[in-house]
């Protein structure tokens, strides 16, 4: 019953079931997240409608094998920006980083 006064519920519901007040509790949420969707869709300009869906829709979906080879591309840029490795040496850790992938992963690398 402590939480009826805690969230405010005893003037609407004067039931003492528990089952009632679970249903009133449910109402009560639910008519709070749609005053709460209304109010943002009405005075949040980040919210405009259709307006994330269509630039969601506009952008292309990548592979997991294109984000893989970005990655490893960003990887080995950052390595050659910030150390003082040769490009050999470079070459040889992604070498010997590619041969611990397991077989899989390479076989789908190497085909795209």
């Amino acid at each position: 019953m402590a939480w009826k006064s805690y969230l405010n519920l005893s003037r609407e519901c004067n039931s003492l079931s528990y089952d009632a007040m679970t249903a009133h509790t449910a109402v009560v949420f639910t008519r709070y997240m749609m005053l709460s969707l209304e109010s943002r869709e009405s005075n949040d300009n980040r919210s405009l409608g259709e307006l994330f869906l269509y630039f969601s829709d506009k952008m292309s979906d990548i592979t997991w094998i294109q984000a893989f080879q970005m990655l490893l591309q960003m990887f080995r840029t950052m390595l050659s920006d910030n150390t003082e490795l040769s490009d050999e040496k470079i070459n040889e850790l992604t070498n010997a980083f590619m041969d611990a992938l397991p077989a899989m992963m390479k076989i789908r690398l190497q085909a795209a």
